[in-house]
C-alpha cells in the first residue's frame, strides 16, 4: 500500500508539473492566440500591394481551374475579376469577405460574387449540375500561408484554391481591361475533333474541354510509350495558361501565348516557349487507347444503367446536326448496353426519352450489336427498331441511326470517370458527348 501511495504521488507530481509548464508556454488564452493568427492573416491579405492572383479548382470539375484576381481591402471589402466569362474578366466586382475561426481559420466570401457563381446550385448559371453547380466553395479553410502563396480547401466540397501575390503588371492588366484575348475559343471551330501541335521535336495531341476548363495533352515518347496529362487552363492577356504546367522531360509547357486566329483557313497560331507553331487538325488520335471503349461500355453495363446526351451528334462543325432536339417533347438520347436479347444475341439500344405529362417515356429505340476492335475502336451494327416511330420523328432518328452504324466505327476519349466523347473513326468530323 505504501509503495502504491508513493506511485500515486509521483504521477500526481508529473501532472501538476505539466500544468505549470503549459501555463508558462501559453501565456495567452486560446481565443487570444487565435485572434492574433486571424489578424496576421488579414494583414497579409490586405497589405499585398498589388493584390492576389487566384485559382479555384472546383471539385465538380476534375482538373479544371478558374482564374481570379483579388484586391482585399479594409472594412472587409474585396474587389475581384474572374475568367468565368469574357465580361467578368474585364468587369470589377466588389463584395464582402471575412476571416473567421471555425474548425480552423477560414476565408469566407459572404456575399454573392464571382466566387459564388461557381458554387451556385442553379446549373443554368454555371453549366454544372442542378442542385450543386460546379461543386465549388465560397468558404475556404486556410491550409498554409507562405511569403507569396496561400493555399486553401473548401469547407463544403473540398475544392482547392490558391492565392499568389500579384505583380504591378498583373494588377494593371486587370484594371486596364487587358484580359480580352479569348481567341483560343476558336478551337471549337475546327471540323475535326483531334488537334495536334508540335513543340520542339515532339508532336502533341490536344483535346480541350471548354465546359470543364481542361485540356488533355497526349504524346508518344522515343520508346513508343504514350503519355496523357489533363490539366486546367485559364485565360491570360495573350492566350491561356496551364495549372499545373505540362512537363515532358526537360520541356515544360506552361500555356499558349500570342494566340491569333486565321478565319480563312480556320487555324490557330500560338507561341510555346517563345517559338511560334500552328494547332493543326487531325482525323485520328495520336495514340488510341485500346481499353477505353471497353471501359465506357462496362461502366454502364456493370451498373445496369445508361449513358445520355442532350444534343446528339456534332457533325462538320454543326451541333445537333440531325436536329434530335427538335423532336417534340425530346428530353435526352440514351445508350443502354445489354438492354435485351433477341434469340441468342444480346443487343443495346439508343432510346429517345421524352418528357410527356410530367413523366419520362421511352416510346421507341433503334437497337445495335456493338463490336470492339484491338485499337479500342467500336462499331455499332444496326439490328432493328423497338416500338413505333412517329412520322414527325423519323428523319432525325433515321439520320442518327445511319451515323451511329457507320462501318468505320468510333474512337472513344475519356474525359473523366463519367464523361466520354465518341469520335468518328472515318474522318474525325463527327462526334457525340456521353455522360453518365
Amino acid at each position: 500500500m505504501k509503495k502504491r501511495a508513493i506511485l500515486y504521488f509521483i504521477v500526481a507530481s508529473v501532472v501538476v508539473g505539466s500544468c505549470k509548464k503549459d501555463k508558462t508556454v501559453f501565456s495567452e488564452t486560446a481565443d487570444e492566440r487565435l485572434n492574433k493568427v486571424l489578424t496576421a492573416y488579414q494583414d497579409t491579405l490586405i497589405n499585398a500591394p498589388y493584390g492576389w492572383k487566384g485559382f479555384i479548382f472546383p471539385s465538380g470539375q476534375p482538373n479544371g481551374v478558374f482564374g481570379f484576381y483579388f484586391k482585399f481591402k479594409a472594412a472587409n471589402r474585396v474587389e475581384m475579376f474572374s475568367d468565368f466569362d469574357s465580361l467578368s474578366n474585364v468587369t470589377v466586382m466588389e463584395s464582402s469577405w471575412r476571416l473567421k475561426a471555425l474548425q480552423q481559420p477560414a476565408l469566407i466570401f459572404d456575399t454573392y460574387s464571382y466566387v459564388t457563381v461557381l458554387a451556385d446550385p442553379d446549373a443554368s448559371v454555371n453549366g454544372g449540375e442542378y442542385g450543386s453547380g460546379l461543386s465549388s466553395d465560397f468558404e475556404f479553410a486556410i491550409d498554409s500561408v507562405k511569403a507569396d502563396t496561400i493555399k486553401l480547401t473548401g469547407r463544403k466540397n473540398s475544392s482547392k484554391a490558391w492565392l499568389i501575390k500579384a505583380t504591378k503588371q498583373d494588377m494593371d492588366d486587370y484594371y486596364n481591361k487587358k484580359h480580352t484575348n479569348r481567341l483560343f475559343n476558336n478551337i471549337s471551330k475546327y471540323l475535326t475533333y483531334f488537334k495536334r501541335i508540335t513543340v520542339g521535336a515532339t508532336t502533341y495531341e490536344i483535346v480541350p474541354n471548354p465546359q470543364s476548363k481542361t485540356v488533355t495533352i497526349t504524346w508518344v515518347d522515343g520508346s513508343g510509350v504514350a503519355h496523357t496529362v489533363t490539366t486546367g487552363y485559364y485565360y491570360t492577356t495573350t492566350g491561356i495558361g496551364f495549372v499545373p504546367p505540362v512537363t515532358n522531360g526537360s520541356t515544360t509547357i506552361s500555356g499558349f501565348d500570342n494566340i491569333s486566329w486565321d478565319a480563312v483557313n480556320s487555324l490557330l497560331t500560338v507561341t510555346v516557349n517563345g517559338a511560334a507553331t500552328i494547332i493543326a487538325p487531325a482525323a485520328t488520335p495520336i495514340a488510341p487507347d485500346p481499353a477505353v471503349s471497353t471501359r465506357w461500355y462496362q461502366y454502364a453495363l456493370g451498373q445496369g444503367g445508361y449513358w445520355i446526351t442532350a444534343t446528339g451528334f456534332h457533325v462538320n462543325g454543326v451541333d445537333d446536326a440531325f436536329n434530335i432536339t427538335k423532336i417534340a417533347n425530346f428530353y435526352f438520347l440514351m445508350y443502354q448496353p445489354g438492354y435485351g436479347v433477341s434469340g441468342t444475341t444480346s443487343y443495346d439500344i439508343t432510346g429517345y426519352v421524352k418528357l410527356i405529362g410530367g413523366g419520362l417515356q421511352l416510346q421507341y429505340a433503334p437497337a445495335f450489336v456493338p463490336t470492339t476492335f484491338a485499337n479500342g475502336r467500336m462499331t455499332f451494327p444496326y439490328l432493328g427498331y423497338l416500338g413505333t416511330i412517329p412520322t414527325a420523328d423519323s428523319i432525325p432518328v433515321a439520320k442518327t441511326r445511319i451515323q451511329f452504324s457507320d462501318a468505320s466505327g468510333y474512337y472513344f476519349v475519356q474525359l473523366n470517370e463519367t464523361h466520354y466523347d465518341m469520335v468518328s473513326a472515318k474522318d474525325g468530323k463527327a462526334w457525340i458527348h456521353w455522360q453518365y
